[in-house]
């Protein structure tokens, strides 16, 4: 295969968002820690707020796994929801499924205030069933979902599904038409410059190297040495994802980086991307180890999966290319001659929960574990911490729930079981 090892979004973007020259500022009201949707949601609202904010990106604005996801704004949660009750309750699951929608209001509404082009679309999102008991528990889990959330899901029965898909091996679908889709990078990149709009100082190539408390009644409350320079601040927001580092330990203990990976096809007849998708929807199978795919907006189909469970390397890259252009071809058969250009990879940040977090850890505000639904998520986490940082009261579901901590295998800097979880999830699909 002649593929290019490159982000396929990244080619979209024309101008990108770069950070401010020059050295730190000695001292500022917030440090954002982290430039992908999540921070950079997070320093947008903090300077329309008033805040004096600077961020710190460890590598260019957007780099993570922010610009390298399949660009799905996704309702609910990965758990399902009969799970999310059993566990946490049916108050505090109804907040939790609000926020969802919420989110996908909020990146529609961002979108519209800063003229973001980053083709957001309205199109719903389609999950199929891979195995006729998945399918069998659609219609319980839509049913439960509209007596207790009021929010409606449609179930596509197998002999209806070609209306929504171009493929024979599913059992049936369910569809959410509240979900949406854009293009991630070019979302990420007009978030940057809608936050430098407002005033936020975007330092990029900056690697947070250390953080420490400062005593009370010096200037800041904390000290923030970077590779750049120092500065302190008095409140400091962690929205550093899958790649947290050894500068914030606690954080990095809780944190399960998983590798997640992409490809894209040569563009599609307008005939052949209508036969595929015929309603353009977000595109996600019901295995653990799933597929997720979709079109993009010039016509390539996007296949992404959990081809490797490592995080992104040169080796894992090249070595999912061909396993998810295997499963393309499972999946669509009448893809089998089309040409495959572009294969990267990114990491997603998971809790041992499966579960996103906020809160404080070590007087650190934090977010962490999107889970593949970053998109919405990071954004409505960021403004939310925003908020509570300026003084609004705490009202986020997810920053009420426990946290645990990861096994040490599995945690940020300590991957050498994630091969193991992996074989664990596809054990659970066979089973199931």
């Amino acid at each position: 295969m002649n593929i290019i090892e490159k982000n396929y979004w990244l080619d979209t973007v024309a101008e990108p968002a770069t950070g401010a020259r020059g050295s730190l500022p000695d001292k500022v009201d917030v440090a954002v820690v982290g430039g992908g949707f999540c921070g950079l949601s997070a320093a947008r609202t903090l300077a329309q707020r008033g805040q004096r904010v600077a961020l710190l990106e460890a590598e260019s604005l957007g780099w993570g796994a922010s610009s390298r996801n399949g660009g799905m704004v996704l309702t609910g949660m990965k758990l399902p929801v009969p799970t999310l009750i059993n566990r946490y309750g049916r108050e505090s699951v109804k907040r939790m499924y609000a926020a969802s929608l919420e989110s996908i209001d909020l990146v529609e509404r961002i979108v519209k205030e800063d003229g973001i082009d980053c083709n957001f679309s309205r199109c719903g999102h389609l999950e199929v069933a891979c195995k006729q008991s998945h399918f069998d528990h659609f219609s319980t889990a839509a049913a439960r979902i509209k007596s207790e959330f009021h929010h409606e899901l449609r179930i596509i029965p197998q002999n209806a599904l070609q209306t929504e898909i171009g493929s024979p091996i599913y059992f049936g679908g369910m569809v959410d038409e509240s979900s949406a889709s854009l293009n991630p990078a070019r979302y990420v990149n007009g978030l940057a410059k809608a936050a430098q709009r407002h005033g936020a100082c975007l330092y990029d190539h900056t690697r947070v190297t250390r953080l420490s408390a400062l005593p009370n009644g010096a200037n800041g409350s904390f000290r923030i040495e970077t590779a750049r320079g120092t500065l302190t601040a008095k409140e400091v927001l962690l929205a550093s994802g899958a790649y947290t580092t050894a500068a914030t330990p606690s954080l990095r203990k809780k944190v399960i980086p998983i590798g997640s990976y992409i490809i894209a096809t040569e563009i599609l007849t307008d005939s052949l991307a209508a036969e595929v998708s015929p309603r353009n929807r977000m595109i996600y199978d019901s295995k653990h180890f799933l597929y997720y795919y979709r079109l993009t907006p010039d016509n390539r189909m996007l296949f992404g999966g959990r081809a490797a469970f490592f995080p992104e390397s040169e080796s894992t890259v090249r070595e999912s290319a061909d396993l998810l252009r295997q499963g393309m071809v499972q999946v669509y058969p009448q893809l089998r001659h089309t040409k495959v250009e572009y294969v990267w990879g990114g990491t997603l940040d998971f809790a041992m929960d499966v579960m996103p977090h906020a809160g404080k850890i070590d007087g650190l505000h934090f977010a962490v574990g999107f889970a593949g639904h970053g998109v919405g998520a990071a954004t409505w986490m960021g403004t939310k911490l925003a908020n509570v940082i300026c003084g609004d009261p705490d009202d986020n579901p997810f920053s009420r729930i426990p946290f645990p901590t990861a096994p040490i295998g599995l945690r940020s800097g300590n991957t050498w079981a994630l091969p193991l979880a992996g074989a664990y999830y596809k054990l659970l699909d066979w089973l199931t």
